[in-house]
């Protein structure tokens, strides 16, 4: 139930809003009166309200788990009144962003690691895409096989998750210029054979995967390879981004046979599906669905379905739209991953219809706040990554969580808020009961367990908490 005070709350909240539209009306962008968009914006902040509400008590009933910590002695015998204090030092939970800069050349080593500290302080997990075909191997036979081993030799060091991006895309940024020539038989054995050497050859070190990406966005893979050495390649339009009249069957087959190939190469793999749109059109979040239950239907390996947030690139998503994409995906029974976000701070009106205004730091902030809130509430959400860490070489301005001195922006400090401070579980005190026991609920992820008993000794063990579930820690004097 809504509360008076929250009413109030959206109801001051769109008179401050509704300054912002009839600012923005009068520049032409919107025939909405001011007395219309204040009723908009009151019904959705109300919304707002109710789902975050939600969202809070779905994280405390999703993302955290019940430990159960036994203290004894050696002979098995409990022991009461031992202080304990636990700390989360890790978390199951992927917060990403992409490590790029760190090895791009030219970069004063200042800067490097500057950008090295930020990152650490608030990730654990990055998308490599160096993979992508075209930037991975340029010329054939030439592959940047080395840079992407250090990138991993970076991870591994730093206690990041990787995960490949991408192995088949159909822009051209998937499809180097020296496969055109070739014939369509050549091509797909050099494709089917960079999925092997790829999934297999780092199984060891990578085994998450973008398999296939914007299936339904871009065109299948038979027609791109017809393609000629010049195309334009922008988003909704150009040769690769016109999918008029193309069908599920024609999309279906070469989806398939590269998740059949990438699980051949690495039968234990985590294999992601990758696409756009699915949260602003429900007509494309609708293929998405046919096309991945028509892959269920024919046994394909697929492990994930991600979800990009940064197309419309002005767009603040609907959070009632954004939970129905959730809700419509987990019907397939697959973990969800938000595999790009990229909210700007650019200046530039804010579209979609839900809110207006202009996106400044403080939009940015705001809706991401909004945003990964909802999608880590959700109980299937595996990951959620952001798109470039800095403004100094975001792809869209703007879209950085730092400035281009590496300074943080709002953003970055809310984010912090949410992923280092409310989302683990730090600095509990307190003392075992008659029987040895002490209870707690905490987040998923490592933990470490400092135990001083009755004659002043002190222990200090690791342990892992799994959300959802009752774990049992065990420690013996």
């Amino acid at each position: 139930m809504i509360t008076r005070k929250e009413i109030l709350t959206g109801i001051f909240f769109s008179c401050v809003v509704g300054v912002c539209v009839n600012s923005y009306a009068q520049q032409g962008d919107n025939n909405l009166s001011v007395a219309d968009t204040a009723a908009i914006n009151v019904a959705h902040q109300l919304t707002e309200l109710r789902l975050l509400k939600k969202a809070q008590l779905d994280i405390e009933k999703f993302r955290k788990g019940d430990a159960f910590l036994q203290v004894t002695d050696t002979d098995g015998r409990p022991l009461k009144n031992c202080k304990v204090t636990i700390n989360q030092t890790s978390q199951d939970f992927l917060f990403g962003n992409l490590i790029e800069e760190i090895f791009r050349k030219g970069v004063k080593p200042a800067d490097t690691t500057v950008f090295i500290n930020k990152f650490k302080a608030l990730f654990n997990f990055t998308e490599l895409t160096l993979i992508k075909w075209a930037p991975y191997e340029s010329e054939q036979g030439k592959t940047q096989w080395q840079r992407l081993q250090a990138q991993l030799d970076w991870c591994k060091a730093n206690g990041i998750t990787p995960k490949g991006h991408t192995l088949g895309w159909t822009h051209e940024a998937g499809t180097p210029r020296w496969l055109y020539p070739l014939s369509a038989e050549q091509i797909n054995d050099l494709y089917k054979a960079r999925i092997y050497n790829l999934v297999g050859g780092f199984k060891n070190q990578l085994t998450m995967w973008d398999v296939v990406n914007e299936p339904l966005t871009t065109i299948p893979w038979e027609k791109a390879v017809q393609d000629s050495l010049s195309f334009k390649g922008e988003i909704d339009a150009g040769f690769r981004y016109n999918t008029n009249g193309i069908t599920l069957q024609q999309t279906v087959p070469w989806v398939e046979r590269s998740f059949k190939w990438a699980a051949q190469a690495n039968p234990s793999g985590d294999f992601i599906l990758n696409e756009f749109y699915v949260l602003a059109k429900p007509s494309i979040r609708q293929k998405m669905y046919d096309l991945v239950k028509e892959l269920q239907q024919r046994n394909t390996p697929i492990t994930g379905i991600g979800i990009q947030g940064h197309e419309p690139r002005e767009t603040w998503f609907s959070p009632e739209e954004t939970i129905k994409t959730f809700d419509k995906f987990s019907e397939l029974g697959l973990p969800l991953h938000i595999t790009e976000f990229t909210p700007q701070s650019s200046g530039k009106a804010i579209t979609g219809g839900w809110r207006y205004g202009l996106w400044t730091e403080a939009a940015q902030a705001e809706f991401a706040t909004q945003f990964y809130t909802l999608a880590f509430s959700y109980p299937t959400m595996k990951s959620i990554h952001w798109w470039g860490l800095s403004d100094r070489w975001i792809w869209l301005k703007g879209g950085g969580l730092l400035n281009g001195q590496f300074e943080p922006k709002p953003v970055y400090d809310r984010l912090m808020q949410l992923v280092k401070r409310d989302w683990m579980t730090r600095n509990l005190s307190n003392v075992t009961d008659s029987t040895g026991q002490l209870y707690i609920r905490g987040f998923g992820g490592d933990y470490d367990v400092e135990i001083t008993n009755a004659n002043g000794q002190t222990k200090r063990t690791r342990h892992h908490l799994y959300e959802q579930q009752q774990n049992v820690w065990k420690v013996s004097f």
